[in-house]
């Protein structure tokens, strides 16, 4: 995705666009910290608890942890392309179209 910046972010791996954290590995190594919106946060919490949660490190912040090992990678995909549009510059937003695909599109 167009200005993303990769760094680190408590020691681990991350990425970020003008300066907001969008993911990171989490210090576990098997977890992501994503940003995300409280409202979807809490859905996917409640929806599916097996692969989304929190820590109390986590609740006022627009945070959610994904567990790597269980999360579908187009659902994930989907996630950072949203928390990427959360975060960009309109007119970064205008005209952009993602280009990964999955072989299942056409």
């Amino acid at each position: 995705m167009p200005a993303v910046e990769e760094g680190t972010s408590y020691g681990t791996p991350a990425y970020r666009i003008k300066g907001k954290l969008l993911a990171r590995l989490h210090e576990d190594g098997v977890t992501l910290v994503l940003r995300m919106d409280y409202e979807t946060r809490d859905f996917l919490m409640q929806f599916d608890p097996d692969v989304y949660y929190i820590t109390d490190h986590y609740r006022n912040a627009p945070y959610v942890l994904v567990r790597l090992s269980a999360v579908d990678p187009k659902e994930l995909l989907e996630h950072l392309e949203r928390a990427w549009r959360s975060c960009a510059p309109k007119k970064l937003l205008d005209g952009y179209s993602p280009s990964w695909r999955f072989e299942s599109e056409s």
